[in-house]
């Protein structure tokens, strides 16, 4: 039904049409100014590494890569799944993805991701798929308002 690859420069437009809000732009990027650009996924790729798309009907419905390879571990970043294929497997079909490329590109047995208190049906979602919190960071919203980070790892 879905199958992935990496990110290719036409993807980027498509990818920038995702968040649909400042907030969701802030749940997927945090260092990103809305509304998203190109560039600015262009220039974050430069340090991150294994950026990946998942793909339906070669269309790309949702993007996702690492970051801070120590090893050992690596953190999950710039997760966002189109809103029009929210709810319809494509979250747990990136998570597994990503989850495998970890484990066989990068051989680390740990992933860790932040996930944002506010972001209720993430955390739920990184739950039920076997991430555990393990700290707590304190974050800004472009609003100025405080949030919580909530640091989540799990067992490869």
């Amino acid at each position: 039904m879905y199958n992935y690859r990496s990110l290719q420069k036409n993807d980027l437009e498509t990818i920038c049409s995702f968040p649909k809000s400042e907030e969701e732009l802030y749940y997927m990027f945090p260092k990103a100014t809305y509304p998203l650009t190109p560039k600015q996924i262009e220039e974050a790729v430069k340090s991150r590494l294994e950026p990946t798309v998942v793909l339906f009907n070669n269309e790309v419905v949702s993007y996702a890569n690492f970051y801070d390879h120590d090893g050992e571990s690596c953190w999950l970043g710039n997760v966002i799944v189109s809103q029009d294929y929210r709810g319809k497997g494509v979250s747990q079909f990136l998570i597994e993805t990503m989850e495998s490329i970890a484990k066989q590109n990068m051989n680390v047995n740990k992933l860790k991701l932040v996930c944002h208190n506010t972001n209720t049906r993430a955390i739920l979602f990184y739950k039920k798929h076997g991430f555990r919190p393990f700290d707590i960071s304190i974050r800004v919203k472009p609003s100025g308002e405080f949030i919580a980070g909530i640091h989540m790892e799990k067992i490869l």
